[in-house]
């Protein structure tokens, strides 16, 4: 490994160029970057989440949502099949993320085996190895900017929004893990005190996780606040 790789300030310049060089050639001859109408990460999340409708009015779900990711707006879940175009679709994406992940793992000098999938409605890409730290950051700062750095190469080859989920490591499943359990935690002690509780604050990913296994508990919730501060509050069961 290169002697600043894990610098995070050098891995972030690295990341940098790295995305400058996936976006800006989409406009040839003229050297300038050409990123989606969302041009910001809190943009995007933000219409990512009014689009899923992650979060609507209480509701009793029937049962749980097996996949990570918002529902779709008509009621699909994640984990209902696609049809083959779809797929394709899909697996492009994928093939896409896959050959600018190898670009960056080249440049951050970091070894890992890269696993494609599709869950669902969206790309499922997976980075995975030994000490990958580094490119997952603290609370997986470092893997969210990633995620969107893919997002971004996608777009510049299909010219369409993708809600390619990418992890790293296993953070994302064992985030999920962490997840469940506090979701089972918090729908214990409803049921006990008959009172909502509200969660921390947590990012899109991480409060449909919990929507989710509250809503295959069999109680309701839902989100409030603004970001960075938005939680989720558990509520009984009407």
């Amino acid at each position: 490994m290169a002697p600043d790789a894990a610098d995070p300030e050098a891995l972030e310049t690295r990341f940098d160029d790295a995305d400058v060089r996936a976006v800006d050639t989409s406009d040839a001859g003229t050297g300038e970057a050409r990123a989606p109408d969302a041009a910001t990460v809190e943009e995007r999340e933000a219409v990512e989440e009014r689009e899923a409708v992650e979060e609507p009015a209480p509701v009793e779900a029937p049962g749980a949502v097996e996949e990570v990711g918002e529902s779709d707006p008509n009621g699909r879940g994640d984990d209902e099949p696609t049809s083959r175009s779809q797929v394709e679709r899909l697996e492009e994406e994928g093939d896409i993320a896959a050959d600018y992940l190898e670009a960056l793992l080249d440049i951050a000098d970091e070894d890992g085996d890269i696993d494609l999938d599709v869950e669902g409605d969206r790309a499922s890409v997976s980075v995975v190895g030994d000490a990958l730290d580094t490119l997952v950051g603290d609370d997986g700062v470092v893997l969210e900017a990633l995620q969107e750095l893919t997002r971004l190469a996608v777009y510049r080859e299909t010219g369409e929004r993708t809600r390619l989920m990418l992890d790293v490591g296993g953070f994302r499943a064992g985030r999920r893990r962490q997840l469940e359990e506090l979701a089972g935690d918090a729908v214990d002690e409803v049921r006990s005190s008959g009172e909502s509780i509200k969660l921390s604050p947590m990012s899109p990913f991480e409060r449909k996780v919990v929507h989710d296994a509250v809503a295959a508990a069999g109680l309701l919730s839902e989100s409030e606040g603004t970001e960075p501060a938005r939680c989720v509050v558990v509520m009984p069961a009407k």
